[in-house]
């Protein structure tokens, strides 16, 4: 029933209609009126029925994105190396972790090389540009009000 409303969804982001907002709605009300024998799936279903509104938002807007998987990537990378080091031993190791690891992803983002930018901003060569002149370019060219990925 959850994947029936799943497609649901996507096809109404393919093509927007009332007919298949109303379809989509009546199948997530169905979906969280279901009565289960299981404890944990009938909870489950009350989560989703406290988030109705916040999870059906690309109804009223098919720009939104039907899932995070662009925010889970994102971050996937600190996470894993974050729990094989068990983390920092202090604040400023924290600090230090966390803008390298930003750094490198936004090197990444922009096809540039990580170890190539920290020596051209080490050795001050200026081969590289700075990255918020990368970013601040980048954004002038989004449609206005539309969220940048980094």
């Amino acid at each position: 029933m959850f994947w029936a409303i799943y497609d649901d969804l996507k096809d109404f982001k393919t093509e927007p209609t009332e007919k298949k907002a109303i379809k989509v709605r009546q199948g997530f009300q169905a979906l969280i009126q279901t009565q289960t024998c299981s404890g944990l799936l009938q909870d489950a279903l009350s989560g989703l029925a406290v988030i109705k509104e916040e999870l059906l938002l690309v109804l009223d807007d098919p720009s939104l994105p039907l899932h995070n998987n662009l925010s889970e990537s994102q971050i996937r990378e600190y996470v894993k190396r974050r729990k094989i080091s068990s983390g920092t031993r202090s604040d400023l190791g924290r600090q230090c972790r966390d803008t390298f690891a930003s750094l490198k992803k936004t090197c990444r983002l922009y096809g540039l090389s990580f170890w190539d930018y920290l020596k051209s901003r080490l050795m001050g060569d200026g081969l590289f540009p700075r990255l918020s002149n990368l970013i601040e370019e980048a954004s002038r060219h989004l449609p206005c009000g539309a969220a940048s990925s980094f």
